[in-house]
């Protein structure tokens, strides 16, 4: 089982758990820097789309409006496979 753990985390759980606690602290800290917060960045990143949903799919066209209904469906399918196959 600790065999499956490795290999699903990339290396042991402690220095898994080392690399994540060094770069938390690098990524708060420029954050902080930076004066960015985490609910900061999902609005920024949700306000983005709102604003491409409205104003860039009429400069695409339909295309642009095929590609993110098929993405909808076609993404999620893909990180389901990954994970059901990642388990053989």
């Amino acid at each position: 089982m600790a065999d499956g753990v490795n290999r699903f985390l990339g290396d042991t759980p402690g220095r898994v758990i080392v690399k994540l606690l060094v770069l938390s602290l690098i990524v708060g800290f420029l954050m902080t820097v930076f004066g960015w917060t985490p609910y900061g960045i999902f609005r920024s990143i949700r306000d983005f789309f709102v604003e491409l949903w409205y104003t860039g799919f009429d400069a695409l066209g339909d295309v642009g409006e095929y590609l993110l209904i098929g993405a909808a469906v076609v993404v999620p399918i893909f990180i389901v496979l990954r994970l059901l196959s990642f388990r053989r």
